[in-house]
């Protein structure tokens, strides 16, 4: 069975329309979580903890859509 890993972080952005972080040294890794249903409930938590700053944004990374084990590697990869 395939898993299905999402990585939940976010910052404060330099411009709320924007996705740009004002300091990458300070992104706020939540976890990384097995299912969407868990990475959405940390979401919300961290994004309802930080509704006053409006320069603050929480993201969910859809790990798993990173790599497809069917496809072959690249050559970087192939070197290990």
């Amino acid at each position: 069975m395939t898993q299905r890993l999402h990585l939940v972080f976010g910052g404060e952005l330099v411009d709320p329309s924007k996705t740009t972080f004002a300091d990458v040294n300070d992104i706020h890794i939540v976890g990384m979580f097995p299912d969407y249903a868990s990475a959405h409930k940390a979401w919300k938590a961290e994004a309802q903890r930080t509704v006053d700053n409006a320069h603050m944004r929480y993201f969910i990374a859809h790990i798993h859509r990173l790599r497809d084990e069917e496809q072959m590697g690249s050559v970087t990869e192939e070197l290990r």
